[in-house]
This record gives C-alpha cells, structure tokens and sequence, in this order.
C-alpha cells in the first residue's frame, strides 16, 4: 500500500501536535549487527510502552522505527483516554464468556490508571485532563447510551454519571445533543508529548531505540533476525508494533495478520487560540467528548485553549478535498457560534481496524516467539499502554492476561485485496445513512 504511505506523509505535515511538541535530539539509525532479548518493531505507543515495561524488567530491548517516534497515529490521534473498547462489552461476552469479559473490562480501567502512573513516574508533561462526555444526538441514542451505561454499571460495576435532557446544557454548549453520560476517570492528552515522554522513559530504563530504521525482512526461527537497510538485528524474541503501517510497508511480513485489519482515515482540525472565557463555555467541564453516531465526532478543547475537532474518516484512504474548510464545517455544525473562528491546523492519518473491533493480539503460529499487537481499531491512546504492559508479561513468562486478548478470534476482511475496500466504503456509506436518519 505505497498510496496509503505517500497520503500518510501529506496528512503529517500540518499537525497541531507536532507544531507544539518537543523532540528533542532524536535517535541514531540502527548500523551493523546486533543482538538483544527482545526486538521492537514499531515506535509507537503499543512498542515503546513494551520496551519501557521489558526494559524494567531487565532485559536487553532494540526498538526499530522506520520514520520517527511516535510519528503515525500514536502522534496523531484525538488524545482521548476512554474506557472499555472499541467494540461493544457484548462482543467480548460472545466470544470469552461474561467473566473473561470483565477481565478484559477491568484491564481497560487499569490502561487509564497506567497513563496516570506513567505520566506521574516519569514526569511526563503532556496536558493531561480528566473526564470524558459520552453524547447522543437524538431521542432515540440516548436511551440506547442510557441503557447501555446501566449496564455497564450493573455487570461491570463501572459508574458513569447519567446526563438528563434538562441538564445537557450544563455539560456541553451545542443544539446537537439530547442526552449523555460523564465519566471522570477518562480523559485526554497531548498524544506526541506523551509518546515522546515514553520514549525518554524507556530509553532511561536502557532500551536501545532507533529512529529511520525501517524493518526490510523478518527471518524467523529459534532465534529470529530483523533486516534493515543497514544492519540485523538477532533476538529471542520478536515483538510486532507497526500496525497498518507494518502492512503497508511491508505487506509480506505477515500477510495472515494484514488480511485481519484495515487501514482507515481519520482527520482531525485545531482552531485559533480562543478567549479562555469562550473555550469554557463550549464544555464547561473540558472533558473530552464524542458522540455515539457509528460515524462519529469527537472533540476537546487544549491547555492552550483552542477547539480541536475530529469527525470524518476515510475507508478508501482518499483524503477529503479542502480539509481544513471541511473540517471547520464540522465544527460549525456542532458549535454555531464558532462560525467566525478560523483553523490554524487541519492534519490526519490511518488507524487499523479489526472486523469486529476488538485488538488483535497474539503469537505468529508459524513463529511463537514472534509477537504481535494490533487492531486497536480507534480506541488505542489507553489501550495501547496496556499491550505493552501485557506483552511483557508473557515475554517474561506469564502469560496469563495476554492469552485472556489471544483467544479473541479474528476474520480476514471479505474481498481479498482487491474489493475489501470498496466493499467496506459501501458499507460505511449505509451507516453514515443510518446516522443521518437517526
């Protein structure tokens, strides 16, 4: 998918967060052999949390990025830390049985507490704020999200405090929403100043990270070797991070796992510095917010008290003429008294999707020494950070809950490689319908 990496190059370049965000010196391309513990690909969220934990845990960790840290959708994302998944308890019920279900519910608590850890351990200045507002935007949506929050508070023994029409207006400045839910223990953040803050984390406990290193080929076997463009690096172990951009790039590597998850398009727009006064209007609380449309919109408002806007998504990796004005649409739409505030960034990129929305995690079965962490599926700021914790147990030798992930099954997108596309773009066409319709 060479499209989908040129587009991606485009998309990065009018980032608000790489604007605001410090890099520091960087890190030096992998050159000649080397051999570790464990190898990284990917120096995303997903691979630099593992390397932080394995590094804590003794061992010799490499980390290979083919561009720089935290460069694709770990630098790019909404910022929004929220509980659960992206898929609904229910799938995980389906598949687990209710109590694997709530280990996994309970794991996804323990990802928003890690961030709070993390940022706290290693002094991570990353604008980190609490709370998350879940909001309908009919009659009918909000009963849904009604019930949907009892149970969670019932089976899942999470509270969430219920939005009643009446109240809406307290919450949140904008004539689309009927009702909602708040819950304080999620929240959001500044994704690039984290990632990086990771990064110095994990470098600090002595993992060995390298930036512009892409992976050219996986040898797998008792002790599998990384080939770069200039050097190899052998390990006991193998730790795939990458993601849709592992795919894409390397769409061999492990052809079983791409088939698994789609790369999807995701935009998000910045404002101009707003008055402190009119950005605490638009949500009171400055909570994170998104709304439960299948496509949605999410939104927030930064420490630096600008409206960042996300909503639209790309499921052919074609990027929608004019973002910025589009995008500004959006914002309008939800917050008319924005009409006269200008976009002084308007950037994207690609997450991976799994076809039931669940993460992909598990083993090569070709290779079991071979690891690998995908399909996120939207929902990875928290979740992330947990993978890697989780990947390190299992490389360190208890398995345990990141078997409780491996067992979710997974399907191949239908189509094969020429259709999948098109056929997930008429698909997507039907619930923007849907959304629309109320």
């Amino acid at each position: 998918m060479p499209l989908l990496l040129d587009t991606d190059a485009t998309l990065a370049r009018d980032s608000y967060y790489a604007a605001t965000a410090v890099r520091g010196p960087g890190h030096p391309a992998l050159q000649g052999g080397t051999s570790c513990d464990v190898a990284i690909v990917g120096g995303g969220l997903a691979g630099l949390s593992a390397a932080l934990e394995l590094a804590q845990r003794g061992l010799d960790v490499v980390l290979l990025e083919a561009r720089e840290l935290g460069w694709g959708a770990s630098g790019r994302n909404g910022g929004q830390a929220i509980h659960g998944l992206a898929c609904d308890p229910a799938t995980i019920e389906d598949q687990l049985g209710l109590d694997d279900a709530r280990r996994v519910w309970a794991m996804s608590i323990e990802a928003l507490d890690l961030i709070r850890e993390r940022i706290a351990r290693h002094a991570i200045d990353c604008d980190w704020r609490d709370g998350y507002l879940g909001l309908a935007t009919s009659a009918r949506k909000g009963a849904e999200l009604a019930a949907w929050a009892d149970r969670v508070e019932s089976v899942y023994g999470y509270p969430l405090e219920r939005i009643a029409p009446a109240r809406i207006v307290d919450w949140i400045a904008s004539p689309r929403y009927h009702s909602g839910v708040h819950d304080p223990r999620s929240g959001h953040l500044h994704p690039l100043k984290y990632t990086l803050g990771l990064a110095r984390a994990a470098a600090a406990a002595g993992a060995r990270l390298h930036e512009n290193t892409p992976v050219q080929a996986l040898v797998a076997g008792a002790q599998p070797v990384l080939r770069t463009a200039g050097g190899e690096v052998r390990a006991r172990q193998v730790l795939l991070a990458g993601n849709v951009y592992l795919h894409a790039s390397l769409p061999g590597l492990a052809p079983q796992l791409g088939a698994r998850i789609m790369p999807v398009g995701t935009y998000i727009a910045c404002s101009e510095v707003l008055d402190p006064q009119r950005a605490d209007r638009l949500v009171p609380s400055r909570a994170a917010v998104c709304d439960t449309n299948f496509v949605l919109d999410y939104f927030r408002t930064t420490n630096d008290h600008r409206m960042l806007y996300g909503g639209r998504v790309s499921y052919s990796t074609v990027t929608p003429a004019n973002l910025a004005e589009s995008m500004r649409r959006r914002m309008v739409r939800t917050f008319p008294q924005l009409e006269d505030v200008k976009i002084d960034y308007a950037w994207g990129g690609f997450v991976d999707i799994s076809m039931n929305r669940a993460p992909d995690f598990g083993r090569l079965p070709s290779a079991p020494s071979v690891y690998y962490l995908q399909g996120f599926s939207g929902h990875g700021l928290a979740l992330t950070g947990l993978a890697g914790r989780l990947v390190a147990e299992a490389i360190a030798g208890d398995a345990s809950r990141f078997d409780v992930f491996a067992r979710l099954r997974h399907r191949a997108f239908p189509g094969g490689a020429l259709l999948r596309t098109p056929a997930l773009v008429l698909g997507m066409a039907w619930y923007r319908l849907r959304d629309m319709l109320g």
